[in-house]
């Protein structure tokens, strides 16, 4: 918890620091890369640091953390930290890189809050930064201890590549070599790592979007500005190997009898498809209620999968949104105020932030409540962090 000391100082403080975190991150990453560039190489996202989406993620973590701090005494913010830390190892973060991530991180506040910076204030937000880190250590290696190897990364060969609606590609792998299988469970997602045309190597996040247990099986949307997109739906073949993260991802199906209500717009699909599956393949009779928005019919990348695994549960239905409607679907975005949700369901999310945000609005407004709404997040959440 934060110390009484410093709670007053951060406190004072967070409105100052929050309006600039979003101007020192950019100056931290600059430092960052320039003191280490190999960080750059299989680590973190080049297009994510053109585009900003990392420096909003990085300020937007520590601003919450702060707040929460303050708000909550005595408590962390559990759920937050978890998805931090199931996405850091994905990635294969480790302890002594907290380190030094706060050396470049505390050079960039100080230079940027120099005219106001004390000492009093460094060690205040120091304390905050620690707190964060420790926790985070303490739950990936957590993380990696329960897989069922040691590994970062283990070679998977591709097996198969299928179109998946327009844009899209379904690539299914199988194991190159005997190193043991971490069973995945449904929801989760895997760290998928290719080499660039310029050589650089670059990491990106997929849903499995098949069965959980020992496959692997993702679906990717082509994304033109993207850089690991392209290489999957452009230049790897099948035979090829990638290298792949055992399973991460804390939003998997939760135990129990209860009805489930899944929620996805466009490539969101794959984490509920994942989890569709293996409701259908348990022959589940837990009441299903499958939400689906998409701006074609042609566009839902996993159309074929999800309407076969409605047709297979005696207790599921399936509600299509489409921009451009079809016979059976409704016309525009997705609304909660159109269908009748199950008493004591539990609701999984996963689309774009924008729809994210609207159904856990509407879904709270019917009686839902927070604990039982589930989401995953490829991006920046500040919406949600507190």
């Amino acid at each position: 918890m934060l110390s009484d000391k410093s709670r007053p100082v951060i406190e004072a403080t967070l409105p100052l620091v929050g309006s600039r975190i979003g101007a020192i991150t950019p100056n931290f990453y600059s430092r960052l890369f320039a003191a280490h560039p190999e960080l750059l190489d299989g680590l973190f996202s080049r297009s994510n640091q053109r585009s900003g989406n990392q420096q909003q993620a990085l300020a937007g973590s520590i601003a919450a953390f702060a707040t929460h701090l303050v708000n909550n005494p005595g408590t962390l913010p559990e759920t937050v930290l978890s998805r931090i830390a199931h996405r850091h190892a994905s990635l294969g973060i480790t302890e002594p890189q907290y380190q030094v991530v706060y050396e470049h991180l505390f050079a960039a506040i100080a230079e940027d809050l120099a005219e106001v910076i004390t000492p009093e204030i460094a060690e205040a937000w120091t304390e905050v930064y620690w707190l964060m880190a420790d926790a985070l250590i303490k739950i990936e290696k957590g993380l990696y201890s329960i897989q069922a190897n040691g590994r970062m990364w283990t070679p998977w060969r591709v097996a198969a590549k299928t179109p998946a609606g327009t844009g899209a590609m379904t690539i299914t792998l199988e194991p190159s070599d005997e190193t043991p299988i971490t069973p995945a469970l449904p929801g989760q997602y895997v760290s998928v790592k290719v080499q660039l045309p310029d050589g650089l190597r670059q990491v990106r996040q997929y849903s499995l979007s098949g069965g959980a247990g020992t496959s692997r099986t993702f679906t990717t949307k082509l994304d033109d500005d993207g850089e690991v997109s392209p290489v999957l739906h452009n230049s790897v073949k099948i035979g090829d190997v990638l290298q792949i993260s055992n399973p991460y991802g804390e939003i998997t199906l939760k135990e129990g009898d209860g009805p489930v209500v899944l929620a996805s717009a466009g490539i969101g699909c794959t984490p509920t498809a994942s989890i569709l599956r293996s409701l259908a393949e348990s022959g589940s009779d837990r009441e299903i209620l499958v939400l689906h928005a998409e701006s074609t019919l042609d566009n839902w990348a996993l159309r074929g999968q999800m309407t076969d695994d409605v047709d297979r549960l005696d207790g599921a239905e399936l509600k299509l949104w489409l921009e451009e409607p079809a016979a059976g679907s409704y016309e525009g975005f997705m609304s909660l105020r159109e269908v009748d949700l199950p008493a004591d369901a539990s609701l999984y999310l996963c689309g774009p932030l924008p729809f994210m945000k609207s159904i856990r609005n509407e879904a709270i407004n019917a009686g839902i409540p927070a604990t039982r709404i589930h989401y995953e997040v490829f991006g920046p959440d500040i919406w949600l962090a507190s």
